[in-house]
């Protein structure tokens, strides 16, 4: 029985994707924050550029409503998963087809390096979110170049609180998405996965990297044997790097949360 047929047995199929879940340094580092970060979660959710709503799950318990949506122009040339999971609604244009200040949670994670015009879009999250509700938004700092050719920005925290204020918005919380060793880790395990032993449509059958176009090429099997010992080593290295040496220039990317600024409150303005 062969690799990609092994993968179709349900328990084969979930003990590798968990596998692949943990070395995967940079989906690690996202759901453990935003599992931290999802009981300040309320009401109804937006998450723009959902994709296949990879993060529904984490937030259901603590939102009344999930809500995904997707620009038309980069889901339809990248999404390799197209009708598995649908966005509840797609658009076009500049402007979200939503209410203003109708979304209590607004999330957006690794999205805002797609888009030409980030600060258009920061605004409009700022426009549909409500006066006391909560953006939470993650960005990389370093990644490599992914989902082209719609792969535009990357980002310094400095310039996230610089677009968010732009849009009236207020950084509450700004986390650190993991630090050198985990930045020098996923390169190395990226690159052993993608370019040596070509697991991307594998990858892809395993339900991840959804928003990448389709992947055909066949995986090096014959590679395995020594590229999974090295990928579970590096990533195990880089969690311990992380611990041992904590670099706070160095990391994958930040995730931030904001809220509207209020401009009544005493000394505003001064």
């Amino acid at each position: 029985m062969g690799g990609a047929s092994l993968l179709e047995l349900p328990v084969v199929r979930s003990l590798t994707r968990r596998a692949s879940d943990w070395i995967d340094l940079q989906w690690s580092l996202i759901i453990q924050l935003l599992k931290s970060i999802a009981p300040q979660a309320r009401g109804r959710l937006l998450d723009v550029g959902c994709g296949d709503k990879p993060y529904e799950a984490i937030f259901r318990p603590y939102v009344r409503s999930y809500f995904g949506i997707e620009h038309t122009s980069t889901f339809v040339h990248t999404a390799a998963r197209k009708g598995v999971v649908k966005p509840d609604l797609f658009y076009s244009g500049p402007r979200l087809p939503i209410r203003d200040g109708s979304c209590d949670t607004v999330l957006s994670v690794q999205v805002l390096e797609h888009t030409p015009r980030p600060a258009a879009l920061v605004a409009e999250m700022a426009r549909v979110l409500a006066p006391d509700g909560l953006l939470i938004l993650s960005a990389p700092f370093q990644f490599r170049l992914h989902e082209e050719p719609h792969d535009y920005f990357r980002y310094s925290p400095h310039g996230l609180r610089h677009l968010l204020a732009d849009a009236g918005l207020e950084v509450t919380e700004m986390h650190q998405q993991g630090s050198l060793g985990s930045v020098i880790g996923h390169k190395l395990n990226s690159f052993l996965s993608f370019r040596v032993a070509r697991v991307a449509g594998m990858a892809q059958g395993l339900g991840k990297l959804g928003h990448e176009q389709a992947n055909t090429q066949r995986p090096r099997f014959w590679t395995f044997p020594f590229v999974a010992p090295a990928l579970v080593g590096i990533a195990a290295g880089a969690r311990a790097l992380d611990s041992l040496l904590f670099d706070p220039e160095e990391t994958m990317g930040f995730m931030v949360l904001a809220r509207h600024r209020q401009t009544g409150a005493p000394g505003a303005g001064r």
